[in-house]
């Protein structure tokens, strides 16, 4: 009898256990993503994608969130931000996705979000520009260090190095025109003159005819290129065809080893603000985002077996961001964890320390991006 007890108890210990599985299985909490995984913009959202994947499964090896698992919706925009609102609709109303991280760039991110006000669900995006978080828009929030703080960053080590008469290519991409903007500004600012400013299409495959005008210009001693992606790799090959000698200032856009597996010998000596990600193993062993770098650098490279990148780290702040808020809210409730999302406060990340408020929809201060260099085929702090 005492047997057959223990029999029926393991029973129904099993049958539960199963029930419980098969309801969980069924009942998936949906985060939604629209990245640019083709096109001139995929060496950013090949990361972020493979990011998010590698989360997620750590998040359901773990539990799930507040005992559901997570499952991932993702579509690739082709880097055309035309394409990202009517795959966010497709999310929203088809997917019915709980939570959205993602759009790749500005443009894509900007593209999606009247429609994500409406459907009033959390978007976090991981592009770079200001205008997502300025104005503060009440469902978008970013991961990312905005253009005014790469500005601010390239313009005070220009500053620091005694250049008072620059160049400026800049794409026209949103990023592109948005930062063009922002560097003109803090150019202005701290008291350095932009002699040339000319522009080229993220899609061109030649700009020696506006490098050829910056070469040719008296005076010039810096160059800063604005944009990211496939547009970085032409304009550093460019530079280096032109045997243009001066030194050579990218943004965070460019914050991947794939930028200088792509540029070759053309990147040695580009100098850019990145986030500390890039240079942890460099960091003292107090730094709170030392650890956190390294394991996520580990992790990645390990399931992938290529290497980590900014762009990756980006979506993977994003994601502790949102499950931070989940677990603080107890509850998937879109009003509840969007405000708890807002009230973000001391998070350790890969990008720097995050605390967002209602006026603040980042949480992230210029600390977080470091000067850093390319120098024998990898980044190291710059002198």
């Amino acid at each position: 009898m005492r047997l057959f007890n223990t029999m029926m108890g393991i029973a129904c210990a099993l049958g539960l256990g199963a029930l419980a599985a098969t309801a969980l299985a069924a009942d998936p909490v949906k985060v939604g993503s629209v990245l640019s995984l083709t096109g001139g913009a995929s060496s950013l959202g090949d990361p972020e994608l493979k990011t998010l994947e590698m989360m997620v499964e750590q998040t359901n090896k773990a539990g799930g969130l507040l005992g559901r698992p997570v499952a991932l919706v993702h579509y690739d925009d082709g880097s055309e931000p035309g394409k990202a609102n009517v795959l966010v609709k497709r999310l929203i109303e088809d997917d019915k996705v709980d939570m959205l991280i993602g759009g790749t760039t500005t443009g894509a991110s900007m593209a999606m979000y009247p429609l994500i006000e409406r459907a009033q669900i959390p978007f976090i995006s991981l592009a770079g520009a200001l205008v997502i978080v300025e104005p503060v828009k009440h469902w978008m929030f970013k991961a990312a260090h905005h253009d005014r703080m790469v500005g601010q960053r390239v313009m005070l080590d220009m500053k620091a190095k005694g250049y008072k008469t620059i160049a400026m290519l800049s794409d026209t991409s949103g990023f592109g025109q948005s930062a063009r903007k922002e560097m003109q500004n803090v150019a202005q600012k701290v008291g350095i003159t932009i002699a040339v400013d000319e522009t080229f299409n993220p899609k061109d495959t030649d700009v020696t005819a506006q490098l050829a005008k910056i070469k040719n210009t008296p005076n010039v001693q810096a160059l800063f290129v604005v944009t990211f992606g496939q547009g970085a790799v032409v304009v550093t090959k460019n530079v280096a065809q032109l045997g243009i000698d001066l030194p050579h200032y990218q943004t965070s856009g460019v914050a991947t080893r794939e930028y200088i597996r792509l540029s070759g010998p053309a990147a040695e000596g580009v100098r850019l603000p990145a986030p500390v990600l890039m240079v942890a193993a460099e960091l003292p062993d107090s730094d709170p985002q030392k650890q956190l770098s390294i394991d996520y650098v580990e992790e990645y490279e390990a399931r992938y077996k290529t290497d980590v990148s900014s762009f990756g780290a980006y979506a993977r702040d994003a994601w502790f961001i949102w499950t931070n808020a989940v677990k603080q809210a107890k509850s998937f409730d879109k009003v509840k964890i969007r405000e708890f999302i807002e009230n973000t406060a001391g998070l350790p990340g890969t990008s720097g320390i995050i605390n967002m408020t209602p006026q603040d929809h980042l949480g992230l201060d210029v600390s977080g991006l470091k000067i850093v260099t390319i120098k024998n085929g990898n980044f190291v702090i710059a002198n």
